[in-house]
């Protein structure tokens, strides 16, 4: 699974990368990202290590926004890089969902936290932070534009459709959003990775695989393109450089 994450991680350097350097959409993306490094709109600066940003390629035709950085993503300045994001890079192969031709975020771009000894135990944003936060979101997706847009767990839909929601009632279906464009909402990957019981968790990534599946047919056919194939297994090395 490590090598799965890292694959991943390179893939989506890759593909963002492969937008033209000199473009508006690129220099307008870079602004986005140097004014977040230095972002003070709440308090959760103080105490976390960086700021998080969103990554991958700047014509993603999905974007993931899930809650918050966690511990590692927080010390290595990427999302979706821990034992949650992990999880969801191996969710996300078997439903044939190339990471790297999504673009990956979160709805608070830094680590809350509470101490613990030498842990730091992830703590839940508040409405506050949440809304404080919403502004990078809001212009990572005014920038890049994806026809879908999916929500993991009930932080992401609050930032996103602007009020609580429960995944159970809107889970499956496309929500629409005040630009137009759709968002799909489902569970986070942390909590299907800290499941307790066997039998629910396999059925809930089971039912996450088949959501992906579908999400990633819906977005090609969103932005008019034959269906995508499945991608190919991290560990070979013909895979092809995505396209910019």
């Amino acid at each position: 699974m490590a090598n799965l994450v890292s694959e991943g991680l390179k893939r989506a350097l890759e593909a963002e990368r492969a937008i033209e350097p000199k473009s508006n959409l690129r220099a307008s993306w870079e602004a986005l990202l140097e004014d977040a490094r230095v972002c003070r709109r709440c308090h959760l600066y103080k105490h976390a290590t960086q700021t998080v940003f969103g990554e991958g390629p700047l014509d993603a035709k999905i974007l993931f926004v899930g809650e918050q950085p966690g511990d590692a993503e927080d010390l290595a300045g990427r999302p979706f890089v821990g034992p949650a994001g992990q999880l969801f890079d191996s969710l996300l192969e078997k439903a044939g969902v190339d990471r790297s031709q999504t673009y990956v975020t979160n709805a608070v771009k830094h680590f809350k936290f509470v101490q613990r000894g030498k842990r730091r135990i992830h703590n839940k944003p508040d409405t506050g932070e949440i809304t404080a936060c919403r502004w990078w979101l809001e212009h990572e997706r005014e920038l890049i534009r994806p026809p879908v847009t999916v929500a993991l767990g009930a932080t992401a839909a609050r930032s996103l459709i602007g009020k609580a929601v429960t995944i159970g009632k809107v889970r499956g279906a496309p929500v629409e959003l005040a630009d137009g464009s759709e968002c799909w909402v489902t569970m986070h990957p942390s909590a299907l990775l800290r499941m307790p019981e066997p039998e629910r968790r396999r059925a809930e990534r089971a039912r996450f695989v088949e959501e992906m599946k579908r999400i990633w047919k819906r977005a090609a056919d969103l932005a008019g393109l034959p269906t995508p194939p499945r991608a190919a297994s991290p560990l070979r090395q013909d895979r092809p450089t995505p396209a910019g």
